[in-house]
């Protein structure tokens, strides 16, 4: 039986993209799939959210892009955090987590 696909609440992606770009500057392919992988295949990321996502973030001065080759010699563009980007992302992991909690706490009470 296959499983629904679980909606991402607004800004989420946003977030997942600024933690997986933490690690290293990566492409929008592989920006994906590490976050269907860290997620155990739980999140698939479609190009029509992602790479709106992505612009989105740059025009923020979130992320900056630069173009490079990736690791089968084709051409791609290469998206790294910005120091802007890096306050961000603390800001919002911050948020999730007290909104986490706090959904949890009010999930777990009778």
């Amino acid at each position: 039986m296959a499983q629904k696909r679980i909606e991402l609440p607004q800004g989420t992606l946003d977030l997942l993209i600024l933690r997986t770009l933490a690690l290293a500057p990566q492409h929008g392919w592989a920006i994906s799939e590490r976050i269907h992988q860290i997620s155990s295949d739980v999140l698939l990321i479609q190009q029509g959210s992602l790479y709106p996502a992505l612009h989105r973030l740059e025009r923020r001065g979130w992320i900056k892009a630069k173009w490079g080759t990736s690791e089968n010699n084709r051409r791609a563009k290469y998206y790294e955090l910005t120091k802007t980007g890096r306050k961000q992302l603390a800001l919002e992991k911050d948020s999730w987590k007290k909104l986490a909690a706090a959904v949890a706490q009010i999930l777990e009470t009778a």
